[in-house]
């Protein structure tokens, strides 16, 4: 039986659901912020006590309004707040299921993919997603049902905030988590956002596709092409993210082919760097002074430094390298004068093959003459002061074979 406070609060509450009923726009919005003064923060059984143990008519409510106006952006943002008071109250996931039943999830995604929703609420949504994904395997299993991870890795791609990037990313890590349904459909958009154009996406998807990957056993042979396209990237954060996943991922399947295409990216053809040439003529203006490399040089530089980083941590990766002529590829870079930081990335993986394997250092050294190898040996790091034009056509036109021979020679140290 009900007590006199009892009965009072619950007709206090009903006068609330009455009020919020026969309101229009401005008096829910005004309902709304009290709401949220009132109640953030509070846990399940305060907000049971508050609403006499019908809090879930009102959520029911809001998630009604949000589902029928979220298009017109009409208190969007307080809509979801309210609704983030009754998904983050601890001890209890009976508002979380209530939500859920009441296409909550699927509004969630919508505001996702409309094109006039604001920013800080494409944030929002995904913070109150990424609640719900946290609740467990059934919940992360219905976002993915409702082609949620193609909506989330959209929203990564295309933010312009931080905030949403950093939440996408975070949902995106938290759905390949113990969801083995979909891991592979996370795995895959996640290969897919790597020709994404935001160098903050950019590392940020290749932060969470390491993740990912080293919870996987194998590894998609699609990863390897956008991977290495990265290490054209002229931001470091993007480079170092990419070649952390490389080195990851030497350990998987994909291997062979990224060696190959490591070593072939050492000496890129004449028609790729001319393709280079003419896109950057095309986008400099008359009034630009300074000086871009191009793409396929810092990616030549890149991949002889993630060639050397290889070879140091593993012999067997080392080994592997040598048949497949990355000392004749490394002599083309050590050549290429148009950008120094390839001749420095290519000295210092030439240096460590001639000092692992001796063969290797006779065969380099009678190429490159005593004098140039005793600077390779010295200090390789500042070897391409001693190339000059001449000496630069010499390395770049190498047809270097010292492949042959190398059986029974065994890396020193």
């Amino acid at each position: 039986m009900l007590t006199q406070d009892g009965q009072a609060n619950i007709g206090k509450v009903l006068s609330f659901l009455r009020e919020w009923d026969r309101g229009d726009t401005k008096a829910r919005g005004r309902m709304l912020n009290t709401f949220l003064s009132q109640n953030t923060g509070k846990t399940f059984y305060e907000l049971e006590l508050g609403f006499a143990q019908v809090a879930s008519l009102f959520l029911a409510r809001v998630t009604t309004w949000m589902r029928l106006t979220y298009m017109f952006g009409t208190f969007l943002g307080l809509q979801l707040k309210a609704v983030g008071v009754f998904l983050s109250a601890s001890s209890h996931d009976q508002y979380l299921k209530e939500f859920v039943e009441d296409g909550g999830v699927l509004t969630l995604l919508e505001i996702l993919d409309h094109s006039k929703s604001k920013e800080e609420d494409k944030t929002e949504a995904l913070c109150l997603l990424l609640t719900v994904s946290k609740s467990g395997r059934k919940y992360k299993e219905f976002i993915c049902d409702s082609n949620g991870v193609k909506a989330i890795a959209e929203s990564l791609a295309t933010s312009n905030t931080d905030d949403s990037q950093k939440t996408a990313r975070a949902l995106l890590e938290s759905l390949s988590h113990g969801n083995p349904k979909y891991q592979n459909q996370i795995y895959k958009s996640l290969i897919g956002l790597m020709t994404c154009t935001s160098p903050k996406a950019q590392h940020m998807v290749l932060y969470t596709l390491h993740t990912v990957q080293s919870n996987m056993k194998t590894a998609h042979q699609s990863i390897v092409e956008p991977l290495l396209n990265m290490l054209r990237s002229l931001h470091l954060e993007v480079q170092d993210a990419a070649l952390n996943l490389i080195l990851l991922l030497k350990s998987y399947d994909v291997r062979p082919a990224l060696l190959n295409a490591l070593v072939v990216l050492l000496r890129p053809s004449k028609e790729e760097i001319q393709q280079h040439q003419d896109t950057r003529m095309a986008e400099e203006s008359e009034i630009t002074t300074v000086t871009v490399s191009l793409p396929v040089f810092v990616q030549q530089a890149a991949a002889a430094k993630t060639i050397r980083l290889l070879a140091e941590n593993s012999q067997e990766v080392s080994q592997e390298l040598l048949p497949l002529g990355v000392i004749q590829h490394l002599l083309f870079a050590v050549g290429n004068r148009e950008h120094t930081d390839s001749q420095i990335q290519a000295s210092l993986a030439l240096q460590h093959f001639t000092c692992s394997y001796p063969t290797i250092g006779e065969h380099v050294k009678g190429f490159i003459g005593s004098t140039l190898f005793a600077a390779l040996m010295h200090k390789a790091e500042t070897l391409y002061m001693h190339v000059d034009e001449t000496l630069a056509e010499t390395l770049c036109t190498n047809n270097l074979n010292i492949t042959e021979g190398l059986d029974g020679d065994q890396p020193e140290g």
